[in-house]
Parts: C-alpha cells; sequence; structure tokens
C-alpha cells in the first residue's frame, strides 16, 4: 500500500483507517437498496474507486489490488460513493452485473442467523 495518499487532502484527513490503513466499504445496489458485499479500501483502492468507475479493493489475504469483476465478469459499475458521519466507513453504490460473492450468490448477505441458530 502507498505510503502518501492520492486522494485529496481535504477527503484523506476525513478518513479514520484503522491500523492497517484500511476502510469499510460496504457495497449497496444502487437502485434496489440491496446490501451486496463488505470489502476493504486503502486511499490509493478508494481513489481509483472514484477516478475509474469500477470499484477497487484491498485484500487482506492477498495483499494486494483487486479490481471488482476482472476475473469473474461480475463488475460492479460505481453510481456514487458516501463517507458516514465518522469516516471510517464507505457506502459505495453500485450497479451490480452478476453475483457479487465469490460464491457465486447475489449478495454476500445470505445467511439467516435465526435460521441457524434454531
Amino acid at each position: 500500500m502507498p505510503d502518501q495518499s492520492p486522494l485529496s487532502p481535504e477527503l484523506a484527513t476525513r478518513l479514520k483507517r484503522d491500523a492497517d490503513g484500511l476502510v469499510a466499504a460496504v457495497v449497496q445496489q444502487h437502485d434496489t437498496g440491496e446490501v451486496l458485499m463488505l470489502g476493504w479500501m486503502d486511499d490509493e483502492a478508494l481513489h481509483r474507486t472514484l477516478t475509474e468507475g469500477r470499484v477497487t479493493f484491498w485484500s487482506r489475504s492477498r495483499e494486494e489490488y483487486w479490481r471488482k469483476g476482472d476475473t469473474s465478469g461480475h463488475v460492479q459499475h460505481v453510481r456514487s460513493v458516501a463517507l458516514d458521519c465518522d469516516g471510517d466507513a464507505l457506502l459505495v453504490r453500485v450497479d451490480q452485473v452478476g453475483a457479487a460473492c465469490h460464491t457465486g450468490q447475489r449478495t454476500c448477505f445470505f445467511t439467516d442467523l435465526e435460521a441457524v441458530s434454531r
């Protein structure tokens, strides 16, 4: 991850990153409100997301950037990005093409805990 932020100073100072320099990014389908997934972004991933029109994350397991859909074809086209009031989470509204989850599901949030806890 880069040491110097590619973001504007105003945005960079508003972000509250975790110890690894990351901010949680909740991804939501722009027209239905369906919550699709959660990913992590550092300043560079957020910059790429804001400037390229496709969602880019920082992969904590692989320690590299990945742009959603480059290998799967399940692309996320950015419609808007918002920062929460505390500066520690992003809401990325997208037009999702195909499944958002690596399991092939439309959303990563398909496990109903009430059903599991019975």
